[in-house]
C-alpha cells in the first residue's frame, strides 16, 4: 500500500483532500447537536417576535443567512443577540397558493443598519409545485422549462439556458427556453478551450452578473438573443457536495441598473432546488445525454456479475479529484471483502485509497475518462485493484467509458482461474514461458511470460515460429537452433537446445533454453509445443563454479603454464623491441597497456604494417620534381612517395587464451587480406565473414585504415569501434563514424568507408575503449574529455603517444591499445 501512495506526487493532494474532508465531516457531526439547538432557538425567537409559523420562521432565517453571506448557525446566533427590528409582513400559509405565479410578496424594508436584509419569501406551495414539475419532466428541455418559469415569474428573466459539464470539460446544452433556435444551435456545445462567459464560470466558480451586458468593445463571444447590451447572469450550478453540474444563464431584454441582493439570493435559492432535482435525474433518470436511465442499469446488472459505475468529481480548475459512486450492482464482489451497503455514500478513493497507481481502480478510471478508450486486465487482479495483497480474488477487470463516467466490471475468480494465476506467478518466478505451434496453419501461441523473456511487447509483437527462430539469435547460435527444429521433425521425440539473444530495449544478452516435444497424428508431426526458460544466471553460475573447480584442482600448475604461454604469445605477436614503422612522410608510435601488472594476455591488438610493393621500412622514396600543395593554400615541401601503410586497432571480446587466439586469427587474417589490395571496408567485410563462419566464437570491434603517403589520403572503416581523434592546428575532434556493426554477429553485414585528407603536422589517434572507459561516466562523456586532452600534438608521434597514455584515466580493468600517427 505504501508503494501505491508513493508512486507519484500528484496522488498525495488527492488523498490529503479525502482525509481533510472526512475530518471536517466528523467535526460537523460532533457539533451538529449544539448547532441544531441554536438554530431552533433562533426560529423560536422569530416566531415569537413576528407571530410566524414554524415553516415561515425557518425559511426567513435561511433567506437572511443567504443574503448576509453567513452560515445559518451564525445568523441564528446573530438573531438571538439582536433587538427585534420593526415588524415585517410575511405571507400566511393560507394565501401562499394565491401568490403562486406572482413571485411572492415583497418584504418590507428593514430599518437602516439592521441585520435583516431585504428579500422575498417563496411560499411553500411554490416549492412543492416547482419540484413536482421538475420531477415529472420528460427530458432536459422540459426540466429547463420549469426553471425558466420560476426565473421568469419571480425575477422577470426572458430567456434561460442550461449547459451540463461533460467528462472532457466541455459544456453540452441540456435545454433552453426563449433563446431561439438559431442561437441554441450555435451554442449547443462549448469546448473547454473556447473562451466564453460559460467556460469562465466553470473555470473560476465565480458567477457573472452583468446588468448592462457586455461592453461594446468587449470581443468575448456570447449568446445574445436581445443584443450584447441586454442584462444577463451566468451562474454556476453545483450540487450539494460542491461538484459542478454545469452552468445556467439567464437574459433580460434591456439593461438594468443593478442586480440587487434580493434577486441574487432568490436566484441562488431557486438554483439550489433545481440542482437537487437535476443531480438526482442525472444519476438515475434519462435527462440529457450524460446520464443512463434505470433500464440501462437494470440491463447492466443482468449481464455483469459485479459492476461499479462512477462519475468524476472535479475541482474549480476542472481536474478530477475523485469519483462519486452512482451505482453498485446487486451481485457486487468487493475486492476488499465488504458488502455493498458498507460502500454506500463513499467516493472511489474513500473506498479504495490505495488504488491511485498502476491498475488500481482510481488510476484506471482516470485514464479511461481522459482517453475515452476502454482498458482490460486479464487474470487475477485483486491486489492491483485495491493495493491490498490480502484482497478477495477477482478476475477479468474491464474499465470502459459509460455516459459521463466510467463503468468498472469484474467477476469473482473461480478455482481454475486462481490456479492459472498461481501458474503464471510460478512461470514468472522461474522465468519460464510456454509456446505452441500448429505446423499445418502456421499459427503460434505464446504465453504472456514468453514475451517478457524475449523483451517484446505483446500488444505490438507477434510470436516467433520455430522455423524463423534462428533469425533472432546471435550468429554463432543459428546452426544449433536449426538443428534443434530439424531433430524434432525427424526423430519425433523431445529435444532441448540453448541459444543466446540480444533482448531489445535493454540490449542485454540472455541465455535461453528451449524445451519442445512434437505433436503427432499417426506418423505425422502436426505441431510442436514446449517452453522457453531464461537460464542466464544459472549458466553464468555454472561457468563460475566450473572455473573455480578447475582452479582448485591444478591452480599452481595451470597458472604457471598459462603465464608462460601468455608471455610467448604476447612476444610473438607484439615484440617488446619492435620499433614503430617508419615510412616516407609518416611517423607512427604504438602503445599497449595491460589491465594488470604482469598479465599480458588480452584481446586488444594493433598493427602498423608497410604493405608490399613499396620501399622498405626505413627507406625514403625520392622527392618529386615539383612541390605539391598541402591542400590549405600553401606550397608544401616535396615529400617522398612510398608504399601504403596498414593501420589497425582491434578489441576481441574476453581475456585469456581464447581472446589471444581469436586476436591472432583476426590479425593474421587481416594481414593476409590486405595483400590483395582491397579497401578497408572490403577487408572488414571479409574478416567479419571469417569470424562468423570460419572461426569459433570470435566477436569484437576493429578499426582499419590504409594511408597513401603519396596522396596523403587515409581511407578507413570500422566494425563497431570508437571513432579516431584528429589533432589539427592545435584543435582536436572526433571523426564522423561510418556505418559498421561489430565482428561475428551478422555474416551479411556491410561496412561503409570514409576518407580523410591529411596535412603536414596532423596527428591521428586510434585506440581501444580500455583507454578511456570509466564506470561512473558514460562513454560519450569519456570521449569528449579524451578529445579535449589530446592537444597539443607534440614534436613527434612517440612523445604524443606517451603523453596521451599517461593522461588517460580508466577504471574498468580492461586492456588498452593506442596508435599515434603524425604526418611529417
Amino acid at each position: 500500500m505504501g508503494e501505491a501512495f508513493g508512486t507519484g506526487g500528484e496522488n498525495l493532494p488527492r488523498l490529503a483532500a479525502i482525509v481533510e474532508r472526512q475530518r471536517r465531516e466528523l467535526a460537523a457531526l460532533r457539533a451538529e447537536g449544539s448547532v441544531a439547538d441554536v438554530v431552533a432557538m433562533a426560529r423560536g425567537a422569530l416566531m415569537e417576535r413576528y407571530q410566524w409559523t414554524v415553516g415561515q420562521a425557518a425559511r426567513q432565517l435561511a433567506d437572511m443567512a443567504a443574503a448576509a453571506g453567513l452560515p445559518e448557525p451564525e445568523m441564528a446566533a446573530a438573531v438571538l443577540s439582536q433587538e427585534p427590528p420593526p415588524r415585517l409582513d410575511m405571507p400566511s400559509e393560507d394565501d401562499a397558493g394565491e401568490e403562486h405565479g406572482q413571485g411572492g410578496r415583497e418584504l418590507a424594508d428593514p430599518t437602516p443598519g439592521e441585520w435583516l436584509a431585504a428579500g422575498m419569501a417563496l411560499g411553500p406551495a411554490d416549492d412543492v409545485v416547482a419540484i413536482a414539475a421538475a420531477e415529472r419532466a420528460r427530458d432536459g428541455a422540459e426540466l429547463v422549462g420549469v426553471l425558466a418559469a420560476q426565473l421568469r415569474a419571480r425575477f422577470g428573466a426572458s430567456a434561460v439556458a442550461v449547459w451540463l459539464l461533460d467528462a472532457d470539460g466541455a459544456l453540452e446544452l441540456l435545454g433552453q427556453d426563449g433563446l431561439g433556435g438559431t442561437e441554441s444551435s450555435r451554442w449547443r456545445r462549448l469546448p473547454p478551450q473556447f473562451d466564453c462567459l460559460e467556460q469562465r464560470v466553470i473555470a473560476s466558480g465565480a458567477d457573472q452578473w452583468l446588468p448592462a451586458g457586455l461592453a461594446a468593445g468587449d470581443p468575448l463571444p456570447a449568446a445574445a438573443p436581445w443584443g450584447r447590451g441586454a442584462a444577463r447572469a451566468t451562474l454556476a450550478l453545483p450540487d450539494r457536495s460542491g461538484m459542478l453540474l454545469g452552468v445556467v444563464e439567464a437574459w433580460w431584454p434591456t439593461p438594468r441598473l443593478a442586480f440587487d441582493v434580493s434577486i441574487r439570493t432568490g436566484a441562488a435559492s431557486v438554483l439550489a432546488g433545481f440542482a437537487d432535482v437535476l443531480a438526482l435525474r442525472l444519476a438515475y433518470g434519462p435527462v440529457g445525454s450524460t446520464a443512463p436511465s434505470p433500464a440501462v442499469f437494470l440491463g447492466l446488472d443482468q449481464i455483469s456479475e459485479s459492476a461499479l459505475v462512477v462519475r468524476p468529481l472535479r475541482d474549480s480548475s476542472g481536474t478530477v479529484t475523485d469519483f462519486r459512486v452512482v451505482h453498485i450492482s446487486p451481485g457486487y464482489v468487493d475486492p476488499a471483502g465488504r458488502t455493498a451497503a458498507a460502500l454506500a455514500g463513499l467516493t472511489l478513493l474513500e473506498a479504495y485509497p490505495a488504488s491511485v497507481a498502476g491498475d488500481g481502480l482510481f488510476a484506471m478510471a482516470e485514464r479511461v475518462l481522459r482517453s475515452g478508450r476502454a482498458e482490460h486486465v486479464s487474470g487475477v487482479v485483486a491486489a492491483a485493484l485495491t493495493g491490498d495483497s490480502d484482497a478477495v480474488h477477482v478476475a477479468g477487470l474491464h474499465a470502459v467509458p459509460f455516459f459521463a463516467g466510467v463503468l468498472l466490471a469484474w467477476r469473482a475468480a473461480g478455482e481454475a482461474e486462481r490456479h492459472a494465476g498461481l501458474l503464471g506467478q510460478a512461470q514468472r518466478l522461474a522465468r519460464i514461458g510456454g509456446w505452441e505451434e500448429d505446423l499445418a496453419t502456421g499459427a503460434v501461441r505464446w504465453t504472456q511470460s514468453t514475451y517478457a523473456l524475449f523483451g517484446l511487447d505483446p500488444e505490438h509483437a507477434v510470436p516467433i515460429p520455430t522455423a524463423s527462430l534462428h533469425s533472432f539469435v546471435i550468429a554463432a547460435d543459428r546452426a544449433p537452433v536449426r538443428r534443434f527444429r530439424q531433430m524434432l521433425l525427424d526423430r519425433r521425440e523431445p529435444a532441448v537446445a540453448v541459444f543466446r539473444i540480444v533482448r531489445p530495449g535493454d540490449e542485454a544478452v540472455r541465455q535461453i533454453r528451449i524445451f519442445a516435444e512434437p505433436l503427432l497424428a499417426g506418423d505425422d508431426v502436426v505441431g510442436l509445443r514446449g517452453a522457453f526458460q531464461d537460464v542466464s544466471e544459472h549458466y553464468h553460475t555454472q561457468v563460475a563454479l566450473a572455473a573455480t573447480q578447475d582452479q582448485l584442482a591444478d591452480s599452481e600448475q595451470r597458472a604457471e603454464q598459462e603465464q608462460q604461454l601468455a608471455l610467448r604469445l604476447q612476444r610473438a605477436i607484439m615484440p617488446e623491441d619492435d620499433s614503430p614503422v617508419e615510412t616516407a612522410g609518416v611517423d607512427v608510435a604504438v602503445r599497449y597497456r595491460p589491465a594488470e601488472q604482469g598479465r599480458l594476455v588480452a584481446g586488444d591488438w594493433y598493427d602498423a604494417l608497410l604493405l608490399p610493393g613499396g620501399h622498405p621500412p626505413g627507406g625514403r622514396a625520392p622527392a618529386t620534381s615539383e612541390g605539391s600543395r598541402d591542400g590549405r593554400g600553401g606550397e608544401a615541401q616535396a615529400h617522398g612517395a612510398g608504399p601504403e601503410l596498414l593501420l589497425v586497432v582491434g578489441d576481441i571480446t574476453g581475456h585469456g587464451i581464447d581472446a589471444v587466439t581469436g586476436m591472432i586469427a583476426a590479425r593474421n587474417a587481416l594481414r593476409g587480406l590486405a595483400a590483395t589490395g582491397a579497401g578497408p571496408a572490403e577487408l572488414l567485410r571479409h574478416l567479419n565473414y571469417a569470424a562468423c563462419h570460419l572461426t569459433e566464437g570470435i566477436a569484437g570491434t576493429v578499426i582499419c585504415g590504409r594511408y597513401d603517403p603519396e596522396t596523403r589520403v587515409l581511407r578507413w572503416a570500422r566494425a563497431g569501434h570508437l571513432p579516431p581523434v584528429l589533432v589539427r592546428d592545435g584543435a582536436a575532434e572526433m571523426l564522423p563514424l561510418p556505418g559498421g556493426v561489430l565482428l561475428g554477429l551478422d555474416p551479411d553485414a556491410e561496412y561503409e568507408e570514409a576518407t580523410l585528407d591529411m596535412y603536414s603536422g596532423d596527428a591521428l589517434l586510434l585506440f581501444t575503449d580500455g583507454l578511456i572507459e570509466r564506470r561512473a561516466d558514460s562513454i560519450s562523456d569519456a570521449l569528449r574529455e579524451f578529445t579535449a586532452a589530446a592537444v597539443p600534438a607534440g614534436p613527434d608521434a612517440s612523445s604524443h603517444a606517451d603523453r596521451v597514455l599517461r593522461g588517460a584515466i580508466s577504471d574498468t580493468g580492461d586492456d588498452a591499445c593506442l596508435v599515434a600517427i603524425r604526418i611529417l
